[in-house]
């Protein structure tokens, strides 16, 4: 899960919801200041048992270059809320809300980190309107693995006491001693906020998520894999072959393991604002 290093809102940034095909998403929207020249806006969608907060520290860079930019909580995460029906987080499923978000304006920028880089995929291949596609530390299919054995480990557990067990198995915050006191409060907030058939369903995508680089390839789209140097989720390689699969703009950033954007949020804005500046230009 990623860690932001402090739950303050940049003065750019504001709690808010949004319309999307399954109802209402709670969001983190940033507008970018008066005197800032407007570009196209984005849209960043979070991986498993993450949040819109995934986006907190890079949201106000990208609104300061003059982007507006929206972070989500998917269904079934954090203050989104969601049923206990597995069926409601597969790829698919989520992917409605993503490109019916898309959808409502102008052409986005979208962001999709790690699994939430699998479900932008899918909204972008079944039509939905984008200026550019970043794939941040996200992978061409389904998760190997420790992060993909620690994913079956929770089945059983999930049966045994729910959501409250996964977290007391998993050690709480206890692994993150340095992390700010209203950070860790935050970390167990929003696990504990997760529907069990959320962990479940998610959990089960992620495990079976089928490769479509091929496609995603022929479609044209301008496509961005950016990543950690650190990154022990689909690991580097992996995340570079799909690059040259993809014939994408491709860079691994010093520094970073799985969550470039709280880990290094000046260098994953200045990558992104680098790759978009062309796009938006013409």
């Amino acid at each position: 899960m990623s860690v932001p290093r402090h739950m303050t809102l940049d003065p750019e940034v504001a709690p808010a919801r949004v319309a999307a095909a399954s109802g209402e998403l709670a969001a983190l929207v940033a507008t970018p200041p008066d005197d800032a020249r407007r570009r196209p806006g984005v849209l960043a969608v979070p991986g498993y048992t993450g949040s819109k907060e995934d986006f907190l520290h890079l949201l106000p860079l990208l609104a300061r270059a003059g982007h507006p930019a929206t972070a989500i909580d998917l269904r079934g995460q954090y203050e989104s809320g969601g049923p206990e029906d597995e069926s409601a987080y597969t790829i698919a499923a989520l992917a409605e809300d993503v490109a019916s978000l898309l959808s409502a304006g102008e052409p986005l920028h979208v962001i999709g980190h790690s699994f939430g880089g699998l479900i932008c995929r899918h909204a972008v291949l079944a039509g939905a309107p984008a200026r550019s596609l970043t794939l941040l530390a996200s992978g061409p299919a389904a998760l190997g693995g420790n992060r993909a054995a620690m994913i079956e480990l929770m089945r059983p557990l999930l049966a045994e006491g729910g959501v409250p067990k996964v977290w007391e198995a998993a050690g709480g915050t206890n692994g993150t001693p340095d992390v700010p006191a209203d950070v860790q409060d935050f970390l167990q907030r929003r696990f504990l906020a997760s529907p069990a058939a959320a962990l479940l369903g998610m959990g089960e995508a992620l495990l079976n998520a089928e490769d479509r680089v091929d496609e995603l390839r022929a479609l044209g789209l301008p496509t961005f894999v950016l990543h950690g140097a650190g990154d022990d989720a689909w690991l580097p390689e992996q995340q570079r072959a799909m690059a040259e699969r993809l014939d994408a703009r491709y860079l691994e950033l010093d520094g970073a393991l799985h969550s470039p954007a709280v880990e290094t949020p000046q260098a994953t804005a200045d990558a992104l604002l680098d790759f978009w500046q062309p796009l938006d230009s013409g």
